[in-house]
């Protein structure tokens, strides 16, 4: 299997209500999620609203695993943005997001949710630094790649 293949596996067993875990891939959601080290448990979407982490079709068998920073429900728009982006963003309409990311499990196995009052704040915390980004996730790129060779 390819992985948009078990993409699509992953999205028809949460729909049917099971909670799915998925390993995260890139690094587009550093400081948060480190992806080829941690997974995610991907849950039905539910309502949606700025600060979730979703995972997104933005384009035919093109997925994202992004923060929602804003929803147009006029427009019927949901605006993306990994956390660990300087520049870009995508847009899907609100039937494209296909689960939700409720918790990071660690390479450690411990299990971490994303969705607290503490974690919210943070992530607000982080958009509000979007434009010292680039220089802190140079930072922490360097921290992480270190770690990663010296286990």
């Amino acid at each position: 299997m390819n992985d948009v293949d078990i993409i699509k596996e992953a999205v028809k067993l949460v729909q049917d209500g099971v909670s799915v875990t998925f390993p995260v891939k890139g690094r587009s959601m550093i400081p948060f999620i480190i992806g080829g080290k941690e997974s995610v448990i991907l849950q039905q979407a539910g309502p949606l609203k700025p600060g979730i982490v979703a995972l997104a079709e933005i384009a035919p068998e093109h997925y994202v695993l992004h923060r929602i920073i804003k929803i147009d429900r006029q427009k019927g728009i949901v605006t993306l943005m990994g956390d660990g982006n300087v520049r870009g963003v995508e847009r899907c309409a609100p039937a494209s997001i296909l689960a939700r990311a409720t918790h990071v499990v660690g390479s450690d196995g411990r299990t971490r949710p994303l969705e607290t009052r503490g974690q919210r704040f943070k992530a607000r915390i982080w958009r509000l630094l979007l434009p010292l980004r680039r220089y802190l996730l140079a930072a922490l790129r360097i921290i992480y790649k270190k770690y990663r060779y010296e286990n």
